[in-house]
């Protein structure tokens, strides 16, 4: 039986109407035609604060994390990422797995010297003899004399010899540039991306262990954010000045510097200074300069999967809370909740926005701090585990496995 025209109109009408009721109420919700980035995470602020507290101090938010959160309800919320970084998978391809004991029936050499060749940023508190697994010994040296007969030469800005012969060391090449690239004389190559030969990720303390490790407890609530670059790349600083044009923030370095000269930070933390006798390099009160701030942005050269370097590990160990841009896979390779990936939101205010709000939220802010309180490490074990820092045992069991110098050509 077909409707009179009366009540067709009214069925559409109390439709309309029940559509319009369920829309405002919050029961239905449209994207935002606004939104042009994905968001994978959420970034409304927990409801366990009552009211804003723009805090100062870290150790008062840690209390109140404490008594309204806790360690055990950290765990559960953030399960996924603590099994396994970005994806929630048990195996992150972004890092490579240090070997079992099975493999140290594969090493053919039980000690491994490699000796260092040509001008190189690789440090010399790096030169060591080290005890590593399976009994095998590693001499890494910049020292001809104590290495006269190596198992490896590694260059690592110059290119390796273009032969080797029988009895010749083996040649390792290290990039660990974001446009890596093999020199295609090596035997082993070195670089930050887990498909290659070994491993080397930038989260490791050997490189920069000459620092002021200073951490403040005391927060800056008027100026949030921390900013310092001394190479200043187009992109990179538009990047930087769109978003910190936003934010109350200081700029040390030579890229958009508003606090008046590199030297700044130590007239405004003395406590920051290493030695009074010994002239300051800008670098050797980094991490402490940092460490009074609630945030530090950090922006890679090059956004590319797996390049995470310095810049974000730096903030991670001066106690703030990086806002990151650089690579699609960066939480792969950082502690479960650690860090503001700003490429995850949809735009600069967006992401303005939540910054604030976050440095008015202690509970909120001190959830970015749980990881390392609580020992909630997830990927962040194995991104230390093929860092710089256990590079020498990890290339000499590689050089071991190919058998040294006593390797055919």
């Amino acid at each position: 039986m077909s409707l009179k025209p009366f009540n067709t109109y009214t069925i559409a009408l109390m439709m309309f109407f029940t559509f319009l009721i369920l829309f405002f109420s919050g029961f239905l919700e449209f994207p935002s035609v606004t939104t042009s980035i994905p968001s994978s995470f959420d970034h409304r602020l927990p409801t366990t604060s009552s009211k804003t507290d723009p805090f100062v101090n870290l150790f008062s938010a840690y209390k109140k994390w404490d008594s309204q959160v806790g360690c055990n309800q950290f765990r559960v919320k953030y399960r996924d990422l603590i099994r396994g970084g970005y994806s929630g998978s048990n195996r992150s391809d972004s890092l490579q797995e240090v070997g079992g004991d099975s493999e140290c029936n594969d090493l053919n050499v039980r000690h491994v010297s490699v000796l260092v060749k040509g001008w190189t940023w690789i440090p010399d508190n790096l030169d060591n003899l080290y005890s590593c697994r399976c009994g095998l010994s590693c001499l890494w040296t910049k020292s001809s004399v104590l290495a006269d007969k190596p198992d490896a030469l590694l260059f690592e800005t110059t290119t390796p010899p273009s032969r080797r012969r029988n009895g010749d060391p083996l040649r390792v090449y290290m990039d660990l540039e974001a446009g890596r690239k093999r020199s295609g004389l090596e035997d082993i190559f070195i670089s930050y991306h887990a498909e290659d030969d070994v491993q080397s990720t930038y989260a490791g303390a050997l490189f920069h262990n000459g620092r002021n490790y200073h951490v403040s407890p005391h927060k800056n609530n008027d100026t949030l954010v921390y900013w310092s670059s001394s190479r200043c790349l187009a992109q990179r600083n538009q990047l930087a000045r769109s978003f910190l044009s936003l934010v109350p923030h200081h700029s040390f370095g030579k890229c958009l510097n508003n606090v008046g000269g590199q030297d700044r930070a130590l007239s405004l933390y003395p406590e920051c200074a290493n030695d009074a006798s010994v002239k300051p390099k800008w670098w050797d009160h980094l991490h402490c300069a940092m460490s009074h701030y609630k945030f530090v942005l950090a922006i890679e050269n090059t956004m590319t999967d797996s390049y995470v370097t310095e810049k974000l590990f730096y903030a991670l160990d001066s106690g703030a809370v990086p806002i990151y841009f650089g690579a699609p896979n960066v939480r792969d390779f950082v502690p479960p909740h650690s860090i503001i990936n700003g490429n995850e939101f949809s735009s600069l205010q967006e992401l303005a926005s939540y910054v604030k709000a976050l440095a008015n939220d202690p509970v909120a802010y001190a959830e970015y701090h749980a990881w390392r309180r609580c020992g909630v490490l997830g990927n962040y074990g194995k991104t230390r585990a093929v860092s710089l820092d256990t590079l020498p045992c990890r290339l000499c069991e590689a050089v071991g496995r190919k058998g040294g110098r006593n390797a055919r050509a």
